[in-house]
């Protein structure tokens, strides 16, 4: 069932990227970060419609990341890989004459990227992609020691750039900017979601706000001893690293238990710890 649930889900959100793709990302030509916007622009060239192109793309790259990726590569890629451009054709027949919801291409990229981000969002909270620059960022990483994020700021704006070779220079503004401006959404919306915060507390009620993270978060915690510069006078300060839902809970108890808390917040990308085992 659990399988299940997820192929319904992978196949739900790639439709949502493949209409964001059809109804934005076509009528503006502009080619924002993805194999679709590289598809745009090869349709000048080549006498296919996009759709085949993008699965043309699609398998290309599905052969390589094969090659040069191995096991890194999963069922779930291929899997939205090869729907994507099955989708888009599917609209291609349901709509062929298809123009622009906005007639607008500042407003088309804007609106594909709100809406392309939240089939992304759910893909990638499943551990999962629709191909495409993913793999290439995913070799750029492991062969040439590339962050996977500037991987994908890389590749995206190699796409972006290419729409020059077909279309004026307002497109490829739109372009660039675009593929900008979808890395930005992608950070807020994904990755900002994994975010832990590391929160620093000084507070007179200290043993009670312990109780509450080690208690009710379930959470661990260090205590330091600090001093004040101006009275040098001793205070205890608690750290503790919590997740999102976590911070939020964290916040309003201290707010009500000691509103006067001096309390300092920094984001945290990673945190690599052993568990602690209880002896028996």
């Amino acid at each position: 069932m659990k399988t299940i649930k997820e192929f319904v889900q992978m196949t739900v959100a790639t439709l949502i990227i493949s209409s964001a793709v059809f109804f934005f990302l076509y009528p503006s030509h502009a080619s924002v970060s993805s194999i679709s916007g590289l598809s745009i622009v090869l349709s000048n060239f080549i006498p296919f419609s996009i759709a085949t192109i993008t699965m043309a793309l699609n398998i290309l790259l599905l052969i390589v990341g094969f090659l040069l990726i191995g096991n890194e590569f999963g069922a779930k890629t291929i899997y939205t890989s090869l729907l994507l451009p099955a989708f888009l054709k599917m609209y291609e027949i349901l709509f062929p004459n298809f123009q622009s919801l906005t007639h607008d291409p500042i407003l088309d990229v804007a609106a594909y990227i709100f809406v392309v981000s939240l089939g992304q969002c759910i893909l990638f909270n499943m551990n999962a992609s629709s191909g495409g620059l993913d793999i290439v960022a995913k070799i750029l990483n492991k062969y040439f020691r590339i962050d996977l994020g500037k991987a994908m700021t890389y590749s995206g704006m190699c796409i972006a750039l290419s729409s020059c070779l077909a279309y004026d220079s307002k497109t490829v503004v739109i372009s660039v900017l675009g593929t900008y401006l979808n890395g930005l959404v992608l950070d807020q919306f994904i990755f900002d979601q994994n975010l832990k915060r590391r929160v620093c507390i000084v507070s007179s009620k200290m043993d009670t706000i312990k109780h509450f993270i080690l208690d009710d978060l379930h959470s661990g915690a260090t205590i330091y001893e600090a001093y004040g510069a101006y009275s040098m006078s001793k205070r205890q300060e608690i750290i503790v690293i919590v997740n999102k839902s976590e911070y939020q809970k964290l916040m309003n108890f201290i707010q009500t238990t000691d509103p006067k808390a001096f309390i300092t917040v920094y984001k945290v990308a990673q945190v690599n710890y052993q568990p602690k085992t209880i002896e028996p």
